[in-house]
């Protein structure tokens, strides 16, 4: 798979606030590309929005959103939009995702809720989703994420998740972690979800932690270590598809950088060891 189409390239991570005087003061060589919630920075000046500024000035960024709340009912927040969009352009980021849920009705829930794995829930979220990249006049990705209950299903998540995508012709995030996730808690083969993501679509991938609850009940946290299925879901994902731009998030218990950079490591190496066998093979 043809890699040079990628607006960013090698290991990134989520910048978060306790990170932040580390990052400007003594950024490392390893980390390709930062992500941010633009919700937590489009208002914020003084000495943050300083030096958020000086490092959206010498490093790759891309937006992961938290709030536009695809699969509502609610209006689409217009306004909102047009925010983010100021914001992408002032900071030069790459790329804006979002989640494949909703967090609104008549107001903010504060949680990611699942979508309602149906017909017409499909041609409601493409419909959102092509306003927004209207909006933006710029393709968004669009992110699988993990869900606890699965109310009026009416198809599989694979199958869902890809009619939004086609219809929207939207990008994917492709959330490693997700996938594993989903399939422990509902049943599925892990493997077969990823080899039918549309992998012509994916923009870059997420890589995170999550917390047993029992063995088959996983809770997506970003606040605990890659586990090891997680890696080798990755490292499959690169043999199917070739490498593509890959982030480490951790939201919760954020440990030391050191440990945080021997994560980014591992997929810088993931990375270095697919690259190395694709160059041997002839063209």
């Amino acid at each position: 798979m043809d890699t040079t189409h990628y607006s960013l390239c090698g290991a990134g991570l989520g910048l978060r606030r306790p990170l932040l005087n580390q990052l400007v003061n003594n950024p490392p060589d390893d980390i390709g590309f930062y992500e941010v919630a633009p919700e937590n920075w489009i208002t914020v000046g003084g000495k943050l929005g300083k030096q958020f500024r000086s490092m959206t000035e010498r490093f790759d960024f891309v937006c992961h959103g938290l709030s536009l709340s695809l699969g509502s009912t609610d209006p689409l927040d217009e306004v909102f939009v047009l925010a983010v969009k100021q914001f992408l352009a002032e900071h030069n980021i790459k790329l804006y995702s979002e989640h494949l849920s909703y967090c609104s009705k008549d107001g903010h829930l504060y949680d990611l809720m699942p979508i309602p794995f149906t017909s017409e829930a499909v041609t409601h979220v493409a419909q959102r989703i092509k306003r927004v990249q209207d909006i933006l006049e710029q393709k968004i990705a669009i992110e699988n994420v993990s869900y606890y209950a699965a109310p009026g299903q009416e198809m599989s998540e694979i199958d869902f998740f890809n009619a939004v995508v086609s219809e929207a012709d939207c990008n994917v995030l492709l959330d490693l972690n997700n996938i594993y996730v989903n399939s422990t808690n509902h049943g599925y083969k892990a493997d077969a979800f990823l080899k039918a993501i549309p992998a012509q679509r994916i923009a870059y991938a997420h890589i995170a932690g999550h917390h047993v609850e029992a063995k088959d009940f996983l809770v997506d946290t970003h606040g605990a270590s890659v586990v090891d299925p997680v890696w080798k879901l990755l490292k499959k994902a690169y043999q199917l598809y070739g490498v593509f731009p890959t982030l480490l998030e951790r939201d919760f218990n954020i440990p030391e950088m050191g440990e945080l950079l021997q994560e980014v490591g591992t997929i810088n190496a993931l990375q270095e060891a697919w690259t190395r066998q694709y160059a041997k093979q002839p063209a």
